[in-house]
Order: C-alpha cells, then sequence, then structure tokens
C-alpha cells in the first residue's frame, strides 16, 4: 500500500483531476470526507457525478463560461458498512467518465446531505493522509463577486510585482 504525501495538504478548492490523482497512491486507505468539523458517516453513498456546462452574466454584465462537477454525498449510516476506499471512490468515478465527459480541470464541488437536511455545497481541500485514512475536508462553497475578485487578484499581483524593492522605482514613482 502507498502512502499520500501530505506536503501538498494546504490546498482549497481542488479540482476533480487533483483530488484523483492525490489519492490514486493510496487507493486501500478508507476515504473520509468530513464538514462541519465532523467526519461523514461510514455508509455514504456517492449518490451522483454530474458535469455541467455553465453560462452567465455577472453583477458587472460581464459574460461568464465555466465548467463544473458536482459529487452529491449521501451522509447515512447503513448497516454494518465502513468508508469507501480511495480506490472505489475512484472507480465510481472511472464509470461515470464512461458514460459523460468529466473534465478533469473543472471546477469540483460536492453537494451533502444527510437525506434530512437540504443538501449544502461545498468545495474540496487537498487529501490529507492521517490514522489510516486518507481525510478530505469539506468547506462550504460561499458566493462571490466575480468583478471584484478580479480587481482583488490584479491589485495583489501588482503589488507583487511592483513594490518589491528592485522594482520600486520603475513602477510606483
Amino acid at each position: 500500500m502507498s502512502r499520500i504525501d501530505n506536503s501538498h495538504s494546504n490546498k482549497t478548492d481542488i479540482s476533480l483531476g487533483e483530488l484523483l490523482e492525490r489519492i490514486a497512491d493510496a487507493a486501500d486507505l478508507p476515504l473520509v470526507f468530513a464538514y462541519d468539523g465532523k467526519p461523514v458517516k461510514p455508509g455514504y453513498h456517492v449518490t451522483e457525478v454530474k458535469a455541467g456546462q455553465f453560462s452567465a452574466l455577472d453583477c458587472g454584465a460581464n459574460p461568464e463560461a465555466w465548467s463544473e462537477i458536482f459529487v452529491q454525498l449521501w451522509d447515512i449510516e447503513e448497516g454494518e458498512r465502513t468508508y469507501m476506499t480511495a480506490g472505489k471512490f475512484s472507480a465510481i468515478v472511472r464509470k461515470v467518465s464512461e458514460h459523460v465527459r468529466l473534465d478533469a480541470s473543472a471546477k469540483l464541488t460536492f453537494e451533502v446531505s444527510d437525506g434530512v437536511r437540504p443538501m449544502r455545497l461545498f468545495c474540496a481541500n487537498d487529501p490529507v493522509a492521517e490514522d489510516g485514512a486518507l481525510h478530505v475536508t469539506l468547506t462550504p462553497r460561499s458566493a462571490s463577486c466575480k468583478p471584484r475578485d478580479r480587481w482583488l487578484a490584479e491589485h495583489a499581483s501588482n503589488e507583487k510585482r511592483c513594490c518589491g524593492p528592485s522594482t520600486v522605482a520603475e513602477c510606483c514613482a
């Protein structure tokens, strides 16, 4: 059994391809998703894997287009079931990919419900190998303003580019 390298485990909002790549070396380990500070129940199911192509107009009247993959988790207790392995999760995704085009680089969203409470949306953090299992923390997917996000990213990159010691005179004069 291979062990997953935890040295890259600080990335949030990973793609399906990144998730599958990271868990490939630990196919025999149980795959434990966690949200709201607690792990899913051992009997959880992957009830759907679906791909979507979206076109939209953001709040700044800018056209947007993206691909997104949704993995639906049903967080239930079911008999004596144990956590599915990373290999089984990968096999489910492979089976879906035989029928549905899955873009490995697409935005990955988890839809999670216990069958009682409404479904909620999450993004996935990098898996971490710990205590004989792979743990994937799911973080709530919040709304955002794309024009504001672009503006913040542009200004952050300008600061990095223009405010270093060697470029202050060139950029900030």
